[in-house]
């Protein structure tokens, strides 16, 4: 990629330097939320990660399959990969940039630590964000293509210590990354963890509930049924297997184990089962979006929140709540939910 006006354009209000070891060593530490969000904004302060990548057809034609999807523009991607050029949905980027490192660099949960608050702050959670694709609008075609060049700058943009609803401290971090392709910003997204207290597997509950036997073990299932209320938009009927996870895990390189060992999720974490993963969900939002009210085009902006998990196994849906305009954008208001329980919320503005 060249270092013209492009690059110049993406040059950040702060300047970028290497991570010292002796602050990754400070930060390691035990703490409360407000020390471990002090010390991850001293750690990363000033600091911007920048990779670069060619984002090749397999990645995403991997994830179209796992997606159920067989096309992409006009190419049957079940037998073939797409042609260079061809434009890469909204959200779809998800599976480029994944993280690196060796295995035994990854936190105790398998996640990856690069943006960890300090423990005992290490349990994440995805728990929402906002993405925009401002060159997109503007030209009205997507500005991210199989076999572009593109540079992702990473920063920290803020670490704030939360309590949760039963008291419990943890802590909100927010990190802003950037893509820039040879047409321009392409992407930025911003993305929402939160860091609960760590779980001691050494405690694991033998008596976790457990939804194995109640749920279905078929493949993935993705379909559309006309609504039952006024507005006439389908809804989206979804079921993710543990096959399915496992999949999404191994295309975004994401160790997380709620996602894959059952046990593990269980018997340490405490859920029924495994976890869908929050940009998943997040990809099905964008794609339900691009189907029913996209008419071919890219969205100006989405701000996502995931309000509840959703297991393997589990139905639940995705449907338009509403539509309006807002601050003179035309905004869709999407929702998944399961059994009337709203699991993510998300307002995409055009």
């Amino acid at each position: 990629m060249s270092s013209g006006k492009t690059l110049r354009s993406l040059a950040p209000l702060v300047q970028r330097r290497a991570f010292s070891s002796s602050r990754r060593r400070h930060a390691a530490s035990g703490a409360t939320a407000s020390e471990a969000a002090l010390r991850m904004l001293d750690t990363f302060a000033g600091g911007v990660s920048i990779r670069r990548q060619i984002l090749d057809a397999n990645q995403v034609q991997k994830l179209a399959l796992t997606l159920g999807r067989t096309t992409l523009g006009d190419t049957d991607i079940s037998t073939q990969a797409p042609r260079a050029g061809t434009p890469i949905p909204p959200g779809y980027h998800l599976v480029y940039f994944t993280p690196g490192g060796l295995e035994s660099e990854l936190g105790t949960d398998g996640t990856d630590r690069t943006f960890n608050a300090p423990r005992p702050f290490t349990r994440r959670m995805w728990a929402g964000g906002r993405m925009s694709w401002p060159d997109a609008t503007a030209s009205g075609h997507a500005t991210l293509r199989v076999g572009d060049e593109v540079e992702e700058r990473t920063r920290l943009v803020s670490a704030t210590p939360k309590k949760s609803r039963g008291g419990g401290e943890m802590v909100l971090v927010e990190v802003e990354k950037e893509l820039c392709a040879p047409r321009g910003y392409s992407v930025i997204d911003r993305r929402s963890w939160i860091f609960r207290p760590e779980m001691d597997p050494a405690h694991a509950s033998e008596g976790a509930s457990s939804l194995t036997g109640e749920v279905p073990r078929a493949a993935t299932t993705i379909q559309d049924v006309a609504s039952d209320d006024a507005s006439g938009f389908p809804v989206r009927q979804l079921r993710w297997s543990p096959v399915g996870l496992f999949r999404f895990s191994a295309l975004t390189f994401n160790g997380h184990k709620i996602h894959f060992n059952e046990e593990w999720s269980q018997r340490v974490e405490g859920h029924p089962g495994l976890v869908v993963h929050g940009p998943l969900n997040l990809i099905n939002i964008l794609d339900y979006w691009r189907d029913v009210h996209g008419a071919g085009l890219e969205p100006a902006s989405i701000g996502y929140r995931a309000m509840s998990p959703i297991y393997a196994g589990e139905a639940y849906s995705i449907k338009t709540e509403r539509v309006g305009d807002e601050e003179g954008q035309r905004t869709h208001h999407i929702v998944a939910e399961k059994n009337g329980t709203v699991c993510m919320r998300a307002e995409i503005a055009t």
